[in-house]
């Protein structure tokens, strides 16, 4: 396992790499979490077998705020930070796991790369470029307002947190950190350019995607619209299904990773 900051032009970006002689998948967190997240996949059977590459997102985690944050803190922005660190890696062919904002990122890099082998998506609904969809594609919830909030109060920082994490997830004082931590700006540019005319219509993405798109979500997702999710006429969906797991919220990979690593090893053995 190895660890390290990556010098980008959006930001020095925090990575730790499980260095496995596999094939590999940059994983990416969501909206005011860190690569933590990721732990049981990078220290798991998914690391041992395949080599997880792990990030934080500019202004999240260990990565330095964005040095130019209008550049940096939206959809096109991520996208190609990521593509960039994986370039500064020397990596040309990988897949891609992208939580909630990082399944956002991941489709928003389908349209900018032809290096990604594959896609897994997941707390993440594939909205078109428009307001209706958008709406359509969330949930209305308690905490969703925080995610485009620029400052939070403490109490703010813990509800938005536990939210995201699943009700009835583990919690760990790193997704408490990597709330209060984000840059603020993150969130609220973030959102303010959602519908931008310069980033990819996601849902066109995902319909026409060249390569395997999965989508597991948790079915108890406070934060997105499962049905809006499977209503959706793939062209190159994984095994035809939108996979849900039952009792589970939105970060499944994290509450439930005995059950969410089965569908992820099969989707990357099968690349």
């Amino acid at each position: 396992m190895k660890t390290q900051i990556v010098d980008t032009s959006h930001a020095s970006i925090a990575v730790t790499d499980s260095e496995t002689d596999g094939p590999v998948v940059l994983m990416i967190h969501g909206n005011s979490s860190c690569r933590e997240v990721f732990r049981n996949q990078l220290t798991g059977a998914i690391g041992q077998a395949f080599r997880v590459i792990a990030m934080d997102l500019p202004g999240h985690g260990n990565s330095s705020d964005a040095t130019d944050p209008e550049r940096t803190y939206w959809m096109p922005g991520y996208a190609d930070t990521a593509i960039e660190l994986m370039d500064r890696l020397g990596i040309d062919r990988y897949a891609v796991l992208g939580w909630s904002l990082g399944g956002h990122i991941g489709l928003e890099m389908l349209s900018r790369t032809d290096r990604i082998s594959g896609l897994m998506i997941s707390g993440t609904p594939p909205v078109a470029k428009d307001p209706e969809s958008v709406n359509a594609g969330f949930r209305p919830s308690e905490h969703m307002h925080l995610a485009a909030q620029a400052e939070m109060t403490e109490q703010e920082v813990s509800d938005y947190a536990h939210a995201t994490c699943g009700e009835n997830a583990p919690f760990e004082p790193f997704l408490l950190e990597a709330v209060a931590r984000t840059d603020g700006r993150a969130r609220e540019l973030m959102f303010g350019r959602i519908l931008a005319p310069e980033a990819a219509d996601q849902q066109a993405v995902a319909i026409a995607s060249p390569v395997p798109l999965a989508i597991v979500n948790g079915e108890d997702d406070v934060f997105v619209n499962n049905d809006f999710i499977k209503a959706i006429s793939y062209g190159n969906l994984w095994e035809d299904t939108v996979h849900l797991l039952d009792g589970i919220g939105h970060a499944p990979f994290w509450e439930a990773p005995d059950l969410f690593d089965p569908y992820l090893d099969r989707f990357l053995a099968g690349l």
